[in-house]
């Protein structure tokens, strides 16, 4: 019904800079909030920062002032641009969103919804 896919993601020396992007297909009526998040070899999936529909952000402490999300409600896209990127940020990183959509049989349906994930490696 509703896929999000990642883009973006690559090698990148310390210092450097990314953007990921998120792009979501299917019978979407809306998304609504959305957030990215980054699993590091071993560790647990963990918030990297997360936007609601009313436009308010949060952002991990370790990424404060170094990345920003965003969002293209018309083209159904979500951003994360990565800026100073450390060897620390280096992990799986998954978009995830609420997203409202269009039943088959009629009416919508809210449900969250995750990309296949894109590697982000920096080396130092």
């Amino acid at each position: 019904q509703v896929q999000l896919v990642e883009s973006g993601g690559g090698l990148v020396q310390a210092g450097g800079s990314l953007r990921l992007s998120c792009a979501a297909s299917g019978r979407i009526v809306s998304i609504n909030a959305m957030g990215w998040y980054s699993q590091a070899p071993g560790k647990q999936r963990e918030l990297v920062a997360a936007s609601t529909s009313g436009g308010t952000v949060t952002y991990a402490d370790s990424v404060k002032g170094r990345f920003t999300i965003s969002r293209d409600n018309a083209k159904n896209m979500m951003y994360l641009q990565m800026n100073n990127l450390k060897p620390e940020d280096t992990a799986v990183y998954y978009c995830n969103a609420r997203i409202t959509a269009r039943k088959l049989l009629g009416g919508t349906r809210d449900d969250d919804y995750w990309g296949q994930g894109t590697q982000v490696t920096v080396s130092s």
